[in-house]
């Protein structure tokens, strides 16, 4: 079965714009996401869309191509999209690789150069599901092990298998267990390492979940999933498109 590929496109000249999205439109695997015009349309399009793929422009309004993807690289939590470069000047082609991008692409484009570019693509994809970790949860460390939790006014000790998720709120970390919530200092970052090897999940780039307490995951919209927890309140979270594989692989094993 042919996997979809998710494309999105930040280039702010209309006609260049115009012919990527035709060149991307005849390909039978490709579904386009909104296009972006400048670095930081870019980044919030793609927090919200999650693309497997982005064709964008070195050089655009506001912030550059190449920090628009050093943005977007500390946001991608669980797979990094691929980068394919366009520009007119093949200067910034060091620029483009010094990221890692996939390719780049010269404009104005040329058929059968794109078609190598979106090949790379296809085949760097196939390498990322060959090689993707898919046991993110393990039994190394003791579930019943405790946790200090830092919330600034004194030390708390916390067992992991009192929380049921935690989300980043005011410049605070919220650790929600079954009988309150806990603020802390610390990043939901340093609380993934903290639990590391227990049944924690980062379902979107800004709930770490404990799974142990999912109670139902449900399709919602443009590929993304929610879950509802096993805690009073029945709480919905949601589950970004490219968490939602490894997501269901782990429940099938």
């Amino acid at each position: 079965m042919m996997k979809t590929i998710h494309a999105m496109i930040a280039e702010d000249e209309q006609l260049a714009r115009e012919e990527l999205i035709y060149l991307l439109k005849k390909e039978p695997d490709v579904m386009l996401c909104p296009s972006a015009e400048t670095g930081k349309q870019l980044v919030d399009l793609y927090t919200e869309h999650e693309p497997d793929v982005i064709f964008l422009d070195v050089q655009m309004p506001g912030i550059s191509g190449v920090e628009a993807v050093k943005q977007i690289v500390e946001l991608a939590y669980v797979q990094r999209p691929l980068f394919i470069f366009t520009t007119a000047y093949d200067d910034y082609a060091v620029d483009a690789f010094e990221i890692e991008a996939v390719d780049y692409l010269l404009k104005p484009y040329d058929d059968d150069r794109f078609q190598k570019a979106i090949k790379r693509v296809r085949k760097q994809m196939e390498q990322n599901v060959l090689t993707k970790d898919k046991s993110p949860i393990s039994a190394s460390q003791s579930a019943g092990s405790k946790l200090l939790v830092d919330n600034g006014d004194r030390m708390i000790v916390l067992s992991p298998d009192a929380i049921y998720y935690a989300v980043p709120s005011n410049r605070m970390l919220e650790i929600h267990t079954k009988d309150e919530v806990i603020e802390s200092r610390m990043t939901l970052q340093e609380l993934e390492e903290k639990l590391q090897g227990l049944s924690f999940f980062r379902t979107h780039r800004s709930y770490l979940v404990n799974l142990n307490y999912v109670k139902e995951i449900t399709p919602w919209i443009n590929g993304a999933y929610n879950i509802t927890l096993q805690d009073k309140h029945q709480t919905i979270l949601p589950v970004s498109r490219s968490a939602r594989k490894i997501l269901l692989e782990t429940f099938k094993q």
